[in-house]
């Protein structure tokens, strides 16, 4: 891998070295979902639903999504519908979380974990928020998030980052340090702490679900990389993806899949490309299954979706690694762009 500076501040070009890894030349790319692939289909990622579907133009669901019965015991002055879909098409965990699937680096760690799940609510997905503290998980990030899906449209796969982190969601009622409209002392919210949801009766703590050393208390993997076959409407592949790196106390390389927040770009190459993990890399795989191809370290968080143009014949693969503040990533202001060398 070699680099060489570009001439303004913040940003880098980089080569991509040949081979698989590659992005043939004039390649074309998507990065957002289309309708534009042979049978004429619409693919979307929900985040709550964590559901992969296929739509037809008449919006007729490809894949069955029955409803199901869901936890009851809204909090004062809500209310809970009886069922939820849930789709054909999914990555939802196939069963609820129980306090054995509680994790910690250290033998403290998952105990305090462990002890943490068992003060709060949780009978399974749309468990209601309440006072106590709720359990969600998937967790308020997962299985997707904003930055999306990639389609490749020739070989029919959709590609996905999809995570499972679980999330606490603790109800504060109204009171001094909670008010119901803001003033000097509360002003609006930002993504941390109470967020106060003025009008609301309540404001609400809502965090990942962490040991005291600041992993997840879920035991991993909790993020990967997926490929779906849009002709048959399965899950073709799916890796845990990413390392600890960036996170542990120690900056050891284990792969044990971690979360990522951006989306993936695929290439008319075959080759798909993230940047969003919680360690610091750009990542490229073989759409075919999911075999990672190549790698390089970012000098920030890359909490962002690649993106890819060409000039003069030659393509590059451009991302921005800025960080991320809520997510805690190292912050930067960096444009770097890569391309198969000449």
């Amino acid at each position: 891998m070699s680099g060489t500076p570009a001439p303004h501040n913040g940003s880098r070009q980089s080569t991509i070295p040949h081979g698989r890894g590659g992005v043939p030349p004039g390649a074309a790319v998507s990065s957002r979902p289309t309708s534009r692939n042979a049978g004429r289909q619409a693919t979307t990622a929900t985040p709550a639903a964590s559901k992969l579907a296929a739509a037809n133009p008449s919006a007729k669901a490809a894949r069955p999504a029955p409803e199901h019965p869901v936890p009851q015991g809204a909090a004062r002055g809500d209310h809970t519908a009886p069922t939820q879909p849930f789709s054909g098409l999914s990555f939802r965990p196939e069963r609820n979380l129980t306090g054995a699937d509680m994790w910690g680096a250290t033998i403290l760690d998952q105990l305090a974990c462990r002890i943490l799940f068992h003060k709060m609510r949780y009978e399974g997905p749309f468990t209601p928020p309440s006072e106590q503290g709720t359990i969600v998980f998937p967790g308020n990030l997962g299985m997707f998030e904003w930055g999306g899906i990639a389609l490749d449209p020739v070989r029919q796969l959709v590609i996905a980052n999809p995570m499972a982190i679980p999330f606490v969601s603790k109800l504060i009622p109204r009171g001094p340090d909670n008010p119901a409209e803001p003033n000097g002392a509360h002003p609006p919210g930002t993504e941390l702490g109470v967020q106060p949801m003025y009008g609301a009766p309540f404001g609400v703590d809502l965090h990942p679900f962490l040991s005291p050393i600041g992993l997840p208390c879920m035991r991993p993997p909790w993020g990967y990389m997926a490929g779906i076959d849009l002709k048959t409407r399965k899950i073709a592949w799916m890796h845990r993806n990413g390392t600890i790196r960036d996170v542990a106390p120690l900056p050891v390389p284990v792969r044990m899949g971690v979360p990522s927040l951006g989306g993936p770009l695929a290439t008319a190459g075959g080759v798909a490309f993230l940047t969003s993990t919680e360690d610091y890399y750009i990542r490229a795989y073989d759409v075919t299954d999911g075999a990672q191809l190549w790698e390089d370290r970012l000098p920030a968080g890359g909490q962002s979706t690649p993106m890819s143009y060409a000039v003069d014949g030659r393509q590059y693969v451009v991302t921005a690694a800025g960080g991320h503040g809520s997510f805690g990533t190292k912050v930067g202001d960096y444009v770097i762009a890569y391309a198969l060398p000449q």
